[in-house]
């Protein structure tokens, strides 16, 4: 009997900001809500929800999340409006936003293109789809992070060096 050895991973931090992310998933009813949540209990990410537009509007003024799961068709705010809300705003604007719906029309996609989704996915949802498409979209959001973090703190030693007599 032989032992298999485990290669080691290449990047072993490949996936090191997930116990860092927030995730809400927007979606009013409560079945979609529950199944999407099952989903990403596998994913070492926080998870907040809301059941409509205004609700998600509410959560990401109090929670600042990486990534939005949001559903198109809901009550007070459909999900175009509330994409279009946070991608106009230069505080939100960062924030991924993946559509989850059941409209797979072309003129819907184009629509939720326009309104600045980073993706989107047709219900019915499949899993792995789904985990692939969050760790993706929560990777871009953290390497936007470092890159914010690397040019602020570019900018300031240009600064520093301004001021110093050569």
């Amino acid at each position: 009997m032989t032992e298999q050895q485990t290669p080691p991973n290449p990047n072993p931090s490949h996936e090191s900001f997930l116990p860092q992310s927030t995730v809400l998933i927007v979606d009013d009813n409560p079945q979609n809500l529950e199944l999407l949540q099952a989903f990403l209990e596998t994913l070492p990410v926080k998870l907040v929800t809301a059941v409509d537009g205004v609700d998600a509007l509410e959560a990401v003024a109090a929670h600042n999340p990486d990534l939005i799961l949001l559903d198109i068709m809901m009550p007070r705010m459909s999900g175009f409006q509330v994409c279009r809300t946070l991608k106009n705003d230069p505080k939100t604007r960062d924030i991924q936003i993946l559509m989850v719906t059941a409209l797979n029309e072309l003129g819907d996609i184009e629509q939720a293109s326009e309104c600045g989704t980073d993706d989107f996915v047709s219900k019915p949802v499949n899993k792995f789809e789904l985990l692939t498409r969050v760790k993706s979209l929560l990777r871009v959001r953290h390497l936007k992070n470092e890159l914010e973090r690397a040019l602020t703190y570019l900018s300031e030693i240009e600064t520093e060096d301004e001021g110093t007599p050569g």
